[in-house]
C-alpha cells in the first residue's frame, strides 16, 4: 500500500513535497500574468498607408486589393478592414482559437506578397507591415512639454523617429501605434503656374527624385594606394536636402532659351508634418500619443514594467522639458484584481484552518490539514505552468475554490486517526497504518467524483472553452494533488504530530486548558443540532411525498428564476477609462 510505503519512509515523503512546493514557486516567478486567459482569437493585422488619398480610394486601391488575395487559410473565422482618410489602411484577420500565431503571421506574409505588385508604387515604398498582436491596447504613452519649448509637432516627431522602433523592440510587445507622423518638407503646388509652365505633378516628383539623393563619386585615393599617399576620403558629390530654400531651388525644366524653371516658380516648400489629420492633447497640453499593443501571450505586467524602464532609461536624452505621461494604462486594474483576489486565498486559508480547530478542538490536528494547502497549492501553480496557462482571474478564484475541498481529504484521514486512538486506545503510528487501510480507496474515490464534475468544462470548445479550461484544469489539478497529498505526506503528518489519545476521551481534552470548557460546550451544541437533522431525516423518509413535492417546487422556482436572470459573455468591471 502507498501510505504504508511512506510511513516506514517519512523522509522520502517529505522530499516529494518539498519538489512540489519548489517547482510551483518556480512555475510562479515564470507565469506571465493577465487578467483573463487569452479569450479573444488570433489576429494578424495588415497596415499600410496611401500619403494624401481619400478614404474610397484607400479602400478602393489598397484595402480591396489585399482583401482579395486572403483566401485560402487554414482556421480563418472572419475579415475586417478600415479605410480612413489620413490614409490609412488595416486589415484584420482573426483566426480561430488554438491557431498558432506564427504560422498565421507567415501565411498572412506569403498571400500579401501576392498583392504588393497590384498596389499603388506610393504604398510599396512606403512599406506594408503584418504584425500579430491583441486586439486591446496595453497602454498608451504620451509625450508633453512643461515648459511649452516643443508644440505637438515636435512632440509628435520625437516619437516617431526616436521612441516607437525603440519600444518595438521590448519583449512582449507587440505593435506600437503612433498618433501622428513626423516631419516632412511638404510642397505646395499652384495648378495655374503648372499650366502656365506646361508641367505636371509627375514632373515635380520626378525631379524631387532626381535631386533628393545622396550620391557617391568615390574617394580620394583608394586602394592600391601609390607611395607617399597619406589621404584617403570618400567623395560626395551630393546629399539629401535640409532646408525649404534647397527644395525650392530644384530645378524642374530647362527652357529653350536656357532659364530654369524651379519648384518655387510653380508652388511653396515648407516644413512641415507628413499628416495633420491627428491631433493629441494631455489635459489642454499639445501631446504625442503612441499606443502599445501586447504580444499573444507575453506578461502584461512584465511587459508594462519593460516599458517604463525603457522610457526611463530614455528620459536622460529626451530635450528639456519633455516628459513621459501615461493617459491610459490597464495593469494598474490588473494588479488591484489579482492582489484582491491573492487577498482572498490567504483569507480562505485562515478561515479553513479556524473552522477546522472549531471542529478539532486540537491545535496539532488543525495544524496537518493546514500544512496540506500550501504543498497543494504550489504544485497547481507548476501544473499550470506545465500547461502553458497563465495567472489570472479565472485560475485564481478556482485556487480559493479548491480551499475548501483540497482540505477535505487530510481532514478525512486525520479524524478517521483520531477516530481509530479514541475508540481502540493505540498510538498515532498504529491508528494510521489502520486508517489508512481503511479510506484510502475512499480517498482516490472522491478526487475521482470531484474531478468528473469539473472535467467536461475543460472540453468545452470557441472562446468559451478557453475561459474555462484553466478553471477546470486548476481545480482539478488541485483535487488530484491533495489526494497525492493525503496518500503520501498527511499519513507521516499524523504519524508524527498527533499525541496519544487515551481511549474513550474526546480530541477536545486534548486543546489548551482555557478553551477547553468552550470545545466541549460547542461539541453538546453540535451534537444536539446534529440530533434535530437525523429527526427531520426520519420524519422526510416517512413522509416521502410531501417533501418530494416541496423538492419538485423548489427546482421549479430555480428554474424560473435561472430564466429570469440576466445574460453575459462576462461580468462588466468599472476600470476608469471612457472611450469614446
Amino acid at each position: 500500500m502507498l501510505s504504508r510505503f511512506f510511513l516506514a519512509r517519512p523522509v522520502f515523503a517529505w522530499v516529494i513535497a518539498i519538489i512540489m512546493m519548489v517547482a510551483g514557486g518556480l512555475a510562479i516567478y515564470n507565469l506571465p500574468i493577465s487578467q483573463y486567459p487569452p479569450i479573444a482569437p488570433p489576429s494578424i493585422a495588415i497596415s499600410s498607408f496611401y500619403p494624401g488619398a481619400s478614404a474610397e480610394t484607400v479602400e478602393n486601391s489598397v484595402t480591396q486589393v489585399i482583401e482579395q488575395k486572403m483566401t485560402g487559410f487554414d482556421k480563418l473565422l472572419y475579415m475586417s478592414a478600415t479605410s480612413d482618410s489620413a490614409g490609412a489602411s488595416r486589415i484584420e484577420l482573426t483566426f480561430a482559437p488554438g491557431t498558432d500565431p506564427d504560422m498565421a503571421w507567415s501565411q498572412v506574409q506569403n498571400k500579401l506578397q501576392l498583392a504588393m505588385a497590384s498596389l499603388p508604387e506610393v504604398v510599396q515604398r512606403q512599406g506594408v507591415k503584418v504584425s500579430k498582436s491583441t486586439r486591446n491596447f496595453l497602454l498608451v504613452v504620451g509625450l508633453i512639454s512643461e515648459d511649452g519649448s516643443m508644440d505637438g509637432n515636435d512632440l509628435r516627431d520625437y516619437a516617431q523617429s526616436d521612441l516607437e522602433k525603440a519600444l518595438s523592440r521590448v519583449p512582449g510587445v507587440g505593435e506600437v501605434e503612433v498618433y501622428g507622423s513626423q516631419y516632412a518638407m511638404r510642397i505646395w503646388l499652384d495648378p495655374d503656374r503648372l499650366v502656365e509652365y506646361r508641367l505636371t505633378v509627375d514632373d515635380v516628383i520626378a525631379g524631387l527624385r532626381a535631386y533628393n539623393v545622396e550620391v557617391s563619386a568615390g574617394q580620394f585615393g583608394g586602394a592600391p594606394a601609390v607611395e607617399g599617399q597619406r589621404l584617403n576620403a570618400s567623395i560626395i558629390v551630393q546629399s539629401l536636402l535640409e532646408t525649404p530654400e534647397q527644395f525650392a531651388d530644384i530645378p524642374l525644366r530647362v527652357n529653350e532659351d536656357g532659364s530654369v524653371v524651379h519648384i518655387s516658380d510653380v508652388g511653396r516648400t515648407e516644413l512641415g508634418t507628413e499628416s495633420y489629420d491627428i491631433e493629441a492633447f494631455y489635459n489642454e497640453m499639445p501631446a504625442a500619443a503612441l499606443a502599445i499593443r501586447q504580444a499573444a501571450g507575453a506578461n502584461a505586467l512584465e511587459t508594462a514594467d519593460s516599458i517604463r524602464t525603457t522610457l526611463d532609461e530614455m528620459s536622460r536624452y529626451f530635450p528639456p522639458g519633455m516628459k513621459v505621461v501615461y493617459p491610459y494604462d490597464t495593469t494598474p486594474f490588473v494588479e488591484v484584481a489579482i492582489d484582491s483576489v491573492v487577498k482572498t486565498l490567504l483569507e480562505a486559508i485562515l478561515l479553513v484552518f479556524l473552522v477546522m480547530y472549531l471542529f478539532m478542538g486540537n491545535i496539532r490536528a488543525t495544524l496537518i490539514p493546514t500544512m496540506a494547502v500550501p504543498v497543494v497549492i504550489l504544485g497547481t501553480f507548476a501544473i499550470l505552468g506545465l500547461f502553458g496557462f497563465s495567472i489570472n482571474m479565472l485560475t485564481m478564484f478556482a485556487m480559493v475554490l479548491a480551499i475548501g475541498l483540497l482540505v477535505d481529504d487530510a481532514i478525512v484521514v486525520v479524524e478517521n486517526v483520531e477516530r481509530i486512538m479514541v475508540e481502540e486506545g493505540v498510538g498515532p503510528r498504529e491508528a494510521t497504518y489502520k486508517s489508512m487501510g481503511e479510506i484510502s480507496s475512499a480517498l482516490i474515490g472522491i478526487g475521482l467524483v470531484l474531478s468528473a464534475v469539473f472535467g467536461p468544462m475543460a472540453f468545452f470548445t470557441g472562446s468559451t472553452g478557453v475561459i474555462y479550461r484553466q478553471f477546470s484544469v486548476t481545480i482539478i489539478s488541485a483535487m488530484m494533488l491533495s489526494v497525492v497529498v493525503a496518500l503520501i505526506l498527511t499519513p507521516v503528518l499524523c504519524a508524527s504530530m498527533l499525541k496519544p489519545i487515551p481511549k474513550g476521551h474526546e480530541p477536545a481534552d486534548n486543546a489548551i486548558w482555557f478553551l477547553r470548557p468552550f470545545f466541549r460546550w460547542f461539541d453538546r451544541m453540535f451534537f444536539k443540532s446534529r440530533g434535530v437533522y437525523v429527526r427531520i431525516v426520519g420524519h422526510s423518509l416517512r413522509k416521502k411525498l410531501r417533501y418530494l413535492l416541496v423538492f419538485v417546487l423548489i427546482v421549479v422556482g430555480l428554474a424560473v428564476l435561472f430564466q429570469r436572470m440576466p445574460t453575459a459573455y462576462l461580468p462588466d468591471e468599472d476600470q476608469g477609462f471612457l472611450m469614446v
